[in-house]
């Protein structure tokens, strides 16, 4: 699906060139500046004199209103803005680290080490406490261990949701300061 977007009004699938209907048009220049309400065919050898293409901006508008475009540059710019604002949302992901209840030290810090490296890159993280069994009765236990692993990156990272319990599962959100 395309979409054309200029000062804030989006449109969608514009007409291009031979598409457009209108047989008067408003004609926009490359820079913006407004030429004349024309015939199609006027602007159209216009926009072909000086190697641009015509899309229809206005549709709705009396008459409708046309812009002269580099229409390939103009379609490469918003494949590649689109392909930015895709990476830059998915920095934002939430990333999950699952602890239990009788983790190893050694383990504790390697996932210290990956909390803090995904809260660097902009990530929220969601740390989970896994009860097994019995485990389910020290629930302080948990509480516990998310608190030590908070305050371990207290320096970067703040808590976004205060641990919660569901089920056998106790969580918390943390994201970067």
């Amino acid at each position: 699906m395309q979409a054309s977007k200029k000062r804030g009004v989006t449109i969608k699938n514009p007409r291009v060139n031979q598409e457009i209907k209108a047989s008067r048009v408003r004609l926009v220049d490359v820079d913006g500046n407004q030429v004349d309400v024309m015939s199609l065919q006027e602007a159209r050898d216009r926009a072909e004199e000086d190697g641009y293409d015509l899309v229809e901006m206005a549709p709705q508008a009396e008459p409708p209103v046309v812009k002269m475009v580099n229409w390939g540059k103009y379609q490469y710019e918003k494949t590649k803005q689109e392909q930015l604002e895709r990476q830059k949302n998915k920095a934002r992901e939430m990333k999950q680290i699952r602890l239990g209840l009788k983790i190893g030290q050694h383990d504790l810090e390697v996932k210290q080490k990956h909390l803090r490296q995904f809260l660097e890159k902009g990530h929220k993280v969601k740390l989970t406490v896994r009860f097994r069994g019995r485990e389910i009765t020290h629930e302080e236990l948990g509480h516990d261990l998310l608190q030590r692993v908070a305050d371990s990156v207290s320096d970067i990272a703040t808590v976004d949701q205060p641990p919660e319990i569901s089920g056998k599962q106790l969580s918390m959100v943390l994201r970067k300061q």
